[in-house]
Protein backbone atom coordinates (compact mmCIF):
# COMPACT_ATOMS: atom_id res chain seq x y z
CA UNK A 1 0.00 0.00 0.00
CA UNK A 2 1.70 3.00 -0.96
CA UNK A 3 2.00 5.60 1.46
CA UNK A 4 0.51 8.90 1.76
CA UNK A 5 1.94 12.10 0.75
CA UNK A 6 1.09 15.58 0.99
CA UNK A 7 -1.39 17.70 3.24
CA UNK A 8 -4.58 16.57 3.53
CA UNK A 9 -7.47 18.54 5.55
CA UNK A 10 -9.70 16.75 8.16
CA UNK A 11 -10.98 19.90 9.73
CA UNK A 12 -10.81 23.21 9.77
CA UNK A 13 -12.00 26.06 12.77
CA UNK A 14 -13.00 28.84 10.24
CA UNK A 15 -14.70 30.77 12.98
CA UNK A 16 -11.98 31.12 14.44
CA UNK A 17 -10.27 33.71 12.57
CA UNK A 18 -13.48 35.43 13.00
CA UNK A 19 -13.62 35.44 16.87
CA UNK A 20 -9.45 36.06 17.68
CA UNK A 21 -6.99 38.27 16.52
CA UNK A 22 -4.10 35.74 15.30
CA UNK A 23 -0.60 36.72 16.27
CA UNK A 24 1.24 33.83 15.58
CA UNK A 25 0.85 30.28 14.11
CA UNK A 26 2.62 26.71 14.95
CA UNK A 27 2.06 23.41 13.60
CA UNK A 28 2.48 20.62 16.50
CA UNK A 29 2.04 16.86 16.53
CA UNK A 30 -1.01 15.08 17.96
CA UNK A 31 -0.25 11.98 20.26
CA UNK A 32 -3.60 9.78 19.50
CA UNK A 33 -4.91 6.29 19.90
CA UNK A 34 -5.54 3.87 16.86
CA UNK A 35 -9.22 4.43 17.24
CA UNK A 36 -8.68 8.10 16.89
CA UNK A 37 -6.63 8.38 13.91
CA UNK A 38 -9.09 5.44 12.51
CA UNK A 39 -12.15 8.34 12.68
CA UNK A 40 -9.66 10.69 11.22
CA UNK A 41 -9.01 8.90 8.52
CA UNK A 42 -13.17 8.55 7.58
CA UNK A 43 -12.90 13.39 7.67
CA UNK A 44 -14.98 13.42 11.16
CA UNK A 45 -13.66 15.84 13.67
CA UNK A 46 -14.57 19.17 14.95
CA UNK A 47 -12.27 21.75 16.24
CA UNK A 48 -15.07 24.44 17.47
CA UNK A 49 -14.38 24.57 21.08
CA UNK A 50 -10.88 23.21 21.20
CA UNK A 51 -8.01 25.09 22.76
CA UNK A 52 -4.31 24.13 24.03
CA UNK A 53 -3.31 24.67 27.48
CA UNK A 54 -0.08 24.23 29.05
CA UNK A 55 0.31 22.21 32.40
CA UNK A 56 3.10 20.35 34.05
CA UNK A 57 5.52 21.91 31.56
CA UNK A 58 3.53 19.84 28.30
CA UNK A 59 1.18 21.53 25.83
CA UNK A 60 -2.37 19.85 25.47
CA UNK A 61 -5.23 19.70 23.55
CA UNK A 62 -8.69 19.89 24.78
CA UNK A 63 -12.10 20.58 23.58
CA UNK A 64 -11.84 18.84 20.32
CA UNK A 65 -14.33 16.68 19.16
CA UNK A 66 -13.28 13.18 17.83
CA UNK A 67 -16.10 10.98 17.15
CA UNK A 68 -15.46 7.00 18.40
CA UNK A 69 -14.62 5.11 15.27
CA UNK A 70 -17.63 3.14 13.95
CA UNK A 71 -16.37 -0.32 14.17
CA UNK A 72 -13.99 0.53 17.05
CA UNK A 73 -14.88 -2.42 20.17
CA UNK A 74 -13.73 -1.56 23.92
CA UNK A 75 -10.63 0.35 22.61
CA UNK A 76 -12.30 2.87 21.43
CA UNK A 77 -11.24 6.51 22.66
CA UNK A 78 -13.56 8.84 24.43
CA UNK A 79 -14.40 11.74 21.89
CA UNK A 80 -13.54 14.70 24.08
CA UNK A 81 -10.26 13.09 25.77
CA UNK A 82 -7.29 15.68 26.29
CA UNK A 83 -4.60 14.91 23.86
CA UNK A 84 -0.78 15.72 24.24
CA UNK A 85 0.71 18.36 21.69
CA UNK A 86 4.22 16.94 20.47
CA UNK A 87 6.53 19.68 20.42
CA UNK A 88 10.05 20.49 21.13
CA UNK A 89 11.17 21.80 24.81
CA UNK A 90 12.24 25.10 23.20
CA UNK A 91 8.50 25.96 21.77
CA UNK A 92 6.97 24.92 24.64
CA UNK A 93 9.00 27.26 26.76
CA UNK A 94 8.52 29.82 24.36
CA UNK A 95 4.65 29.66 23.95
CA UNK A 96 4.50 29.45 27.76
CA UNK A 97 6.20 32.80 27.88
CA UNK A 98 3.95 34.47 25.44
CA UNK A 99 0.56 33.26 27.75
CA UNK A 100 1.71 34.77 30.65
CA UNK A 101 0.02 37.58 28.57
CA UNK A 102 -3.05 38.50 30.06
CA UNK A 103 -5.62 38.03 27.12
CA UNK A 104 -3.91 35.25 24.75
CA UNK A 105 -4.98 32.23 24.15
CA UNK A 106 -4.08 28.87 21.84
CA UNK A 107 -6.68 27.47 19.24
CA UNK A 108 -6.70 24.80 17.01
CA UNK A 109 -7.30 26.68 13.37
CA UNK A 110 -6.83 22.92 11.72
CA UNK A 111 -6.05 19.31 12.00
CA UNK A 112 -4.80 17.71 8.63
CA UNK A 113 -2.46 14.84 7.39
CA UNK A 114 1.29 15.59 6.85
CA UNK A 115 2.79 12.45 5.33
CA UNK A 116 0.31 10.09 7.25
CA UNK A 117 0.46 11.46 10.51
CA UNK A 118 -1.80 14.15 12.26
CA UNK A 119 -0.60 17.68 12.83
CA UNK A 120 -2.89 20.61 14.34
CA UNK A 121 -2.18 24.10 13.77
CA UNK A 122 -2.05 25.91 16.34
CA UNK A 123 -2.65 30.18 16.67
CA UNK A 124 -1.58 32.06 19.36
CA UNK A 125 -4.61 34.88 19.97
CA UNK A 126 -6.07 36.91 21.57
CA UNK A 127 -9.95 37.78 21.08
CA UNK A 128 -11.79 39.79 19.11
CA UNK A 129 -14.53 42.73 20.99
CA UNK A 130 -17.50 42.42 19.51
CA UNK A 131 -17.18 45.97 17.41
CA UNK A 132 -14.14 44.47 15.76
CA UNK A 133 -16.53 41.41 14.71
CA UNK A 134 -18.68 43.72 13.31
CA UNK A 135 -15.81 46.30 11.24
CA UNK A 136 -14.09 42.93 10.00
CA UNK A 137 -17.69 41.88 8.29
CA UNK A 138 -18.16 45.29 7.05
CA UNK A 139 -15.27 45.83 5.76
CA UNK A 140 -15.30 41.62 4.20
CA UNK A 141 -18.96 42.73 2.57
CA UNK A 142 -17.72 46.21 1.13
CA UNK A 143 -14.50 44.63 -0.63
CA UNK A 144 -17.37 42.60 -2.08
CA UNK A 145 -19.52 44.84 -3.64
CA UNK A 146 -16.54 46.88 -4.85
CA UNK A 147 -15.35 43.81 -6.71
CA UNK A 148 -18.63 43.20 -8.07
CA UNK A 149 -19.49 46.56 -9.22
CA UNK A 150 -15.77 46.55 -10.99
CA UNK A 151 -16.40 43.43 -12.91
CA UNK A 152 -20.24 44.43 -13.95
CA UNK A 153 -18.09 47.98 -14.98
CA UNK A 154 -15.59 46.09 -17.27
CA UNK A 155 -17.95 43.12 -18.59
CA UNK A 156 -20.18 46.59 -20.04
CA UNK A 157 -17.23 47.72 -21.80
Amino acid sequence: MPRETGRKVIASNRKARHDYHVEDVYEAGVSLMGTEVKALRMGRASLVDGYASLQGGEMWLEGVHIPEYVQGTWTNHAPRRKRKLLLHREEIDKWAGKLRESGLTVVPLALYFVDGRVKVELALARGKKQYDKRHALRERQDRREAERAMSLRRNRE
